[in-house]
């Protein structure tokens, strides 16, 4: 893991395209600002881990109809 420290107004870059900007600090929360083309998703981890946990479910689903199907 890479760590690294910046101020409020600094930056950091991910690959050409994105960019992180640190917005504000206030106690233990960092507001952070993300530029980045509108084709790279961007979410918090339980937002993603919850798209994951669906797409997981709705391949399950279409496996069962697919084996349903073709018994």
């Amino acid at each position: 893991m890479l760590v690294l420290s910046r101020r409020v107004g600094e930056q950091i870059l991910l690959g050409d395209d994105v960019v992180v900007t640190v917005i504000s600090i206030r106690g233990d929360k960092i507001r952070l600002g993300f530029t980045a083309p509108q084709e790279v998703a961007i979410h918090r981890e339980e937002v993603y881990r919850r798209i994951c946990d669906r797409r997981a479910e709705e391949d399950l689903n279409r496996s069962e109809e697919l084996e349903a199907i073709h018994s």
